[in-house]
Order: structure tokens, then C-alpha cells, then sequence
């Protein structure tokens, strides 16, 4: 096949810049050909070599006590979480491919992640999510929000990995441009771990799973484009999954790390086989002579080129030790996997490939890979002009409402409130046998087979805060995590974020994706939770709008003890019902400001990192004495809305609630507060001395609110809405609205 000839021009159709094209030139001592050009236009993609955000990202904090591998030294982060295992989870965006196909985007953003646990020899043991759509009044958006839950539900319940968790808004901004992020977690015994690295020269490089097919060329410069009417001719650039594939090659790649048959192992996620042999042969100070000959295609005639791009799903690099060739090729083949030699390592560094016995490139590895010779920018900022204004917005001159109940119930009705049962019922939450707490409470919770203990998780964001105020809204993010890990009985342990953003070469953007890094850096070196890994995913932009900053945070964290796991509702009549921590009647960026006066507007709530901690140690310390019989925390909505979920999300039974809360000038901003650092509990009599004495040790301050019982949630004698009514709205409104 001729290959055009590489010009300027040509360079730049492939999302390089002049300058980059000349440090190739530079690089190489020689012009590219097409399918090093090619190569080199995915590798330093936003996509795949972080150009725009490394130098930020490296300020996060990447080590800890009990983390084992950190951010960008494997496929996925590990931690220690005792008796010889680890716990292996990552986040990851397929955002761009879910705006144009979203069942086949989102699928294959989960098949992605799961891939990136076992390859780290990890078995998956749960996913989790972090969506975000335009309004459900919108047509498209409702396509877009079915195809995508669709696609996470089919892949992970074929793939046989419990969802369990996650989180989804819904917010104009999004229309164009939908946030699909998809976190999964794995366990592994520490002496049982693999890496994705390459060395031993003579050792040979296999490929196993699904043949090679044009799909998904260039997909990595896709996500590195803002979405656009052009987006919709990229469709070719999203991914077909198959999970029963996906679910054989797991079992292969456990089985052979198992055996001691490999060195190195590396899922083939965005820019295929160019980036598994480059940041492969990097990490081991290797190289790679790759014979294209060899690689299984689907499709006839496929050129150097697109052998080299395409991001077929479903396939693993692997580097066995020699003379262990055809142990490893009889485990894949007894799993009906292909697995083929198609290379080998060597102690130059250079990956070297060839097709049909002409040389198709020759590249060093470290001048392809993110922290080798990728280029690395640090971009102008610029405070955006609209802060201004919304720092200084005067929430005084807000009318107050006539009616309160009927302001509660059109707040609590908001679909960021509601139930998302809609989505999560298609989701398998329960496959493995081994989900304590399902999608719907704090934290998600699984249990760790054979030993009494069990992994909690969440994912956590509100954009609208850090539109607002971006470090402090990030600090929330973490903040808000790491509280729902404490209220369902962990200790949080540490995070991956998944950094959604827009342009980083519009000033106003870079200013807000660096404010949010300090906030993340700040948070999370306060709770010792170190940043593990995760994906930035800038562009997300459409000619109409760009999406709230997005800095979403995984996070996970041990529950040392069955007994100590603890759910967010209420459990029995005539409980004692209590809030830690203080009400500032703040309602910047908040549900209420948004469903009741459509604004977006203020300062988003403020953190203090001490108090936070304070109100963990003291929960933490009154599930350890088995003194709460709930805990739930404060978020969208206010006090009401999460006194309200108390009521009603108990599976067996609901509990109304008689309580009096203490109003500082205005119902409204009492009630719709989203102050952070609040958790509702509920204590049994009988253990109310016992309650009052451990708080007292603590600086968090406690009132007293009521009583569980009866069958209306009654709030200082000016509402009084019966628990039916809010268990209809809480967990039909979606439904409601997508069956219409």
C-alpha cells in the first residue's frame, strides 16, 4: 500500500502542532514516515501523554503507608490492606466515544478499566460509575442516558463484575457532551502481582485475546478534540466490546501470572499496540522488534499504519519468559484465545516494526511515553471573568418561598436527588455473591471472602461547587468521599480521580483545572489519602458549552469488621435522631438555588479539613463502641433532603420522623443548607448516655433533632409530608420521566 507522504499539513490533521512535528524531526534525524507520524500523533496526544496536565498532576501526593504502587507506575494503583492483599483500583473516562455511540462507549469503558485491574493480576471484585447528562427534558439527553446505562449494565453483567456504585447528574452544561467515568476495583495477594514491563532480551512478545480490527483508530486523538458536528463522521472511532471475550481472557491472564509464566503484561487501551510496545519497552529500559505478520487481523489488507492505531477491545501485550512460549500458548488457547509471537524484546531502545519485510518504523521508546521525551506544557491561566460576579452574588435579595412543604417536595424531586434506581436495577449489583451495601447508600461495601473484613468505595463530585470555587470545591470532592467511606464503617484509604475538564489552551480553563489540583493536593495530603492514578480528560467542550469542571474522586477504604458496617437509614421506632457538625446556611451552588430560583451562583460551601476530621474520628469511634444504628451525611438538598432518605430507604421498612431544627434567620437557607461536615445518626435510647459521653470528648458540635416513628416526616410543625408520598417521588421520578 503507497502511504502518503508526511508534510506539515499533514501533521497537523493529526492534532500535532509545528512545534511537535519539528521535535519529531528533531528526534528521529529524519522526516517521519505515515506510520511513525501516526504513532507519534496518539502517543502525544492529550489523550495518552498528559502533555497539558503531567506537570500539575506530579504535585499530587503518591505516597502512603499503606499504598504499594502509585500514580502512572502501573496499569492501576495497589493498596495494602493487610493479610498479604492488596486492593488494585482505577478510574477512567470514555466520555467522548459515549456522546456519539454511548452503548458502545460505555461499554467499552468498563471492559478498559476491568482490564487495567487484572492485568495487575487482580481479580474484579466491583464497579463503580460517575456519570454526568444534560436535562432529561432534552430528547437526546434521554437516548444518551439510556444507551449509556445499557452499555456499563451489559458489559459488566455478562463480564460477571457487581456495579455497585456511582453517582449521576444531570445539568444543561452536559448536553453535548456527557461524562461517562468507570471506576473498577480488584483483589490481589501482594506476592501474586504483575507489571506492565518489558525486558530480557530474547524473551518474546505475544498478543492474546481478539483479532486486530480498524475499529477504533485514532481514538486517542479523538478524546483529544472537543466534540463538535464532525464528531458524529468519528463514530469508526469507538470500540465494539464483548464481554464473554473479555471474561475468558481474564481467567487466562490470572492463570499464567499464577504460574510464574510471564514478565510483563499490558492491556491495549487507547493507541493499541503502539502504546503497549512503547511504554512497555520504557518502563524495563527495553526495546521491541515487532513483526506485524504476526498479528491476527479481522479486516484484509490492514496497513502498517492501522495495525499499529487501532484500539480493538478485548487484547493484552504480553512478554513471556522464553522457553515458557507454548506453556502460555496452550493456558490462552484452552481459554478459545488466540495468542500469538509476534515480536521480541531486545536490549536496544527501540521499538523497530516491520510488515511484509519493510522496515514501517523505528522509534525509541522513551521519546513516545508520558514522562520520557512526550512533550510537557504548563499553559497560561486566567481567573475566569464570571466569578466576579458570583462571588458577589447577594442571596438577601432572594424572595423566600410562601410555601416551604411545596419547596421541599420540587427540591426533593430534582433528579440529582432522587433514586437512580432507573439505572442501577439494570446493573447485576449482587454477581459474586459477595455486595453488603448496594447502589443507593453512602458507600458501596463489599465484603472480602474468608476474612472479616470488606472494601468500601465511592465516587464523588459536585461540579457545580467547583464551578464555583474550584480548590475548594475539589477539597469537598475528596472530602465528601472520604465522609461517605466513614459513615458506612471504613477508614478511607486512598483515591484515583478522573479529571474532567475543557480546553487547556483557553487560559480561564487552565486556571480552573489548576485550582482543583491544588484543592485535591491539599485534601488529600490532610486525610492521607495519596492519589494513586487515575486519567485527565480535557476537551470536554461542544460549540455551545463547556461542561463544569469535573474533578471526580474514587475512593476506597477498609472496613476492619463486618459487625462495623453501617447503612444510612433509619432502623427502629422511637430512635433518637442527631446531626454532628454546624449549619451555616450556605446555599451557594446548591440544589435549592438551582430547582427553586434557576441560578448557579455564590460561593460554594466552605471546608474546614479539621473539622472534617474530627467529625470522622468521632463517627469512626462511635461505630467501633456499637453506638449509632445509622449515619448518613449531608449533601445535596440540605438536612431535609437527607433526613428524608433516612426515612425511606430502609428495604423492610419506613420510618417517619417528628424533629425541630434550629432556624438561623431564614427556613429556606436552614433547610436547603448544604454546609459540609454534617452527618445524621440515629441512636437507640437505651444508648443515649453512652452517645453523649463519647461526644463529649469531641470538638463536633451535636444537636439533638427528634425522634424516629409514626408515618410523616414532621419538621418544626410547618411541614409535614407523609413517608409514602416522599418514598413515591424519591423512587419513581426518574422512571416517571423516561417512560414518558
Amino acid at each position: 500500500m503507497k502511504e502518503p507522504e508526511v508534510t506539515l499539513k499533514l501533521a497537523i490533521e493529526h492534532g500535532l502542532t509545528e512545534e511537535e512535528y519539528n521535535k519529531i524531526i528533531s528526534k528521529l534525524g529524519r522526516k517521519p514516515n505515515f506510520t511513525e507520524l501516526g504513532i507519534f500523533s496518539v502517543m502525544w496526544s492529550e489523550h495518552c501523554s498528559y502533555k497539558n496536565s503531567i506537570a500539575l498532576i506530579k504535585t499530587l501526593p503518591r505516597s502512603g503507608k499503606n499504598l504499594l504502587v502509585g500514580a502512572g507506575e502501573e496499569n492501576a494503583g495497589l493498596v495494602d490492606i493487610g493479610d498479604g492483599q492488596a486492593i488494585a483500583f482505577k478510574i477512567e473516562s470514555h466520555n467522548h466515544p459515549s456522546a456519539v455511540e454511548p452503548y458502545q462507549g460505555a461499554a467499552t469503558g468498563v471492559g478498559g478499566i476491568l482490564r487495567d485491574i487484572f492485568t495487575m493480576g487482580a481479580r474484579p471484585v466491583a464497579a463503580l460509575n460517575s456519570l454526568r447528562f444534560g436535562s432529561l427534558e432534552d430528547s437526546r439527553t434521554k437516548f444518551l442516558f439510556e444507551g449509556v446505562v445499557h452499555g456499563i449494565a451489559d458489559y459488566g453483567n455478562c463480564f460477571g463484575v457487581p456495579t455497585v456504585g456511582g453517582e449521576i447528574y444531570f445539568d444543561e452544561v452536559y448536553k453535548d457532551n456527557p461524562l461517562v467515568n468507570a471506576m473498577a476495583i480488584g483483589i490481589v495477594d501482594i506476592n501474586k502481582t504483575a507489571s506492565a514491563i518489558a525486558k530480557g532480551a530474547g524473551n518474546p512478545v505475544m498478543i492474546v485475546g481478539s483479532d486486530t480490527g480498524r475499529d477504533g483508530i485514532h481514538g486517542a486523538t479523538f478524546a483529544s478534540e472537543e466534540i463538535s458536528e464532525k464528531s458524529e463522521s468519528k463514530r469508526p472511532s469507538v470500540q465494539v466490546g464483548d464481554p464473554f471475550t473479555e471474561k475468558l481472557l481474564l481467567e487466562a491472564t490470572l492463570e499464567v501470572i499464577e504460574k510464574g509464566l510471564i514478565v510483563g503484561i499490558q492491556d491495549m487501551g487507547a493507541a493499541g499496540i503502539a502504546c503497549s510496545t512503547s511504554e512497555m519497552s520504557e518502563k524495563g529500559n527495553s526495546g521491541m522488534k515487532i513483526n506485524l505478520d504476526k498479528v491476527p487481523l479481522r479486516e484484509k489488507e490492514m496497513s502498517a499504519y492501522e495495525i499499529m492505531l487501532s484500539e480493538s477491545q478485548e487484547r493484552m501485550l504480553v512478554v513471556a519468559k522464553k522457553g515458557h512460549e507454548k506453556e502460555v500458548q496452550k493456558i490462552f488457547e484452552k481459554w478459545d484465545l488466540k495468542c500469538e509471537i509476534i515480536g521480541e524484546v531486545t536490549d536496544l531502545p527501540y521499538i523497530e516494526i516491520e510488515q511484509l519485510g519493510a522496515g514501517k518504523a523505528k522509534i525509541e521508546a522513551y521519546d513516545l511515553v508520558l514522562g520520557g521525551g512526550a512533550p510537557v506544557y504548563t499553559r497560561d491561566t486566567k481567573e475566569p471573568e464570571y466569578l466576579k460576579e458570583t462571588k458577589n452574588f447577594d442571596f438577601t435579595a432572594l424572595p423566600e418561598p410562601e410555601n416551604i412543604t411545596g419547596t421541599f417536595l420540587k427540591v426533593f424531586s430534582s433528579p440529582n436527588i432522587v433514586s437512580k434506581k432507573w439505572a442501577f436495577q439494570q446493573y447485576d449489583s449482587m454477581v459474586q455473591t459477595n455486595t453488603v451495601v448496594g447502589p443507593g447508600c453512602d458507600a458501596a461495601v463489599i465484603r472480602i471472602k474468608d476474612y472479616n473484613k470488606a472494601i468500601a468505595a465511592k465516587t464523588d463530585c459536585n461540579a457545580r461547587y467547583v464551578y464555583l470555587n474550584p480548590k475548594e470545591g475539589a477539597k469537598i470532592a475528596v472530602a465528601e468521599s472520604a465522609r461517605n467511606i466513614v459513615c458506612s464503617g471504613g477508614k478511607p484509604l486512598a483515591i484515583t480521580n478522573c479529571l474532567n475538564f475543557g480546553n487547556p489552551y483557553k487560559p480561564e480553563m487552565y486556571w480552573l483545572f489548576k485550582e482543583s489540583i491544588n484543592g485535591i493536593n491539599e485534601a488529600c495530603r490532610y486525610f492521607d489519602t495519596p492519589v494513586t492514578g487515575g486519567n485527565v480528560s480535557f476537551y470536554n467542550e461542544s460549540p455551545t458549552a463547556s461542561v463544569y469542571p469535573t474533578p471526580v474522586i474514587g475512593m476506597v477504604g477498609i472496613v476492619d469488621g463486618l459487625n462495623k458496617i453501617t447503612t444510612c437509614y433509619f432502623k427502629n421506632e422511637n430512635d433518637l435522631i442527631y446531626v454532628l457538625g454546624e449549619n451555616y446556611n450556605e446555599i451557594g451552588g446548591s440544589e435549592y438555588l438551582k430547582v427553586i430560583h434557576g441560578l448557579v451562583t455564590g460561593n460554594c460551601p466552605v471546608l474546614n479539613l479539621a473539622a472534617e476530621r474530627e467529625l470522622h474520628k468521632l463517627v469512626e469511634k462511635l461505630i467501633e463502641q456499637n453506638i449509632i444504628n445509622s449515619a448518613h451525611d449531608i449533601s445535596e438538598g440540605g438536612i431535609i433532603s437527607a433526613i428524608s432518605e433516612c426515612c425511606i430507604l430502609n428495604p423492610r421498612k419506613q420510618f417517619g420522623a417528628n424533629i425541630k431544627i434550629n432556624i438561623n434567620n431564614r427556613y429556606d437557607f436552614t433547610l436547603f443548607s448544604e454546609s459540609q461536615s454534617r452527618i445524621i445518626v440515629s441512636v437507640s435510647e437505651d444508648k443515649k448516655e453512652a452517645f453523649e459521653k463519647i461526644t463529649a470528648n469531641f470538638e463536633t458540635p451535636v444537636y439533638f433533632l427528634g425522634k424516629t416513628g409514626g408515618d410523616n416526616l414532621e419538621v418544626n410543625n410547618i411541614l409535614k409530608v407523609p413517608v409514602k408520598e416522599l418514598s413515591d417521588i424519591y423512587f419513581n421520578t426518574i422512571d416517571r420521566i423516561m417512560n414518558e
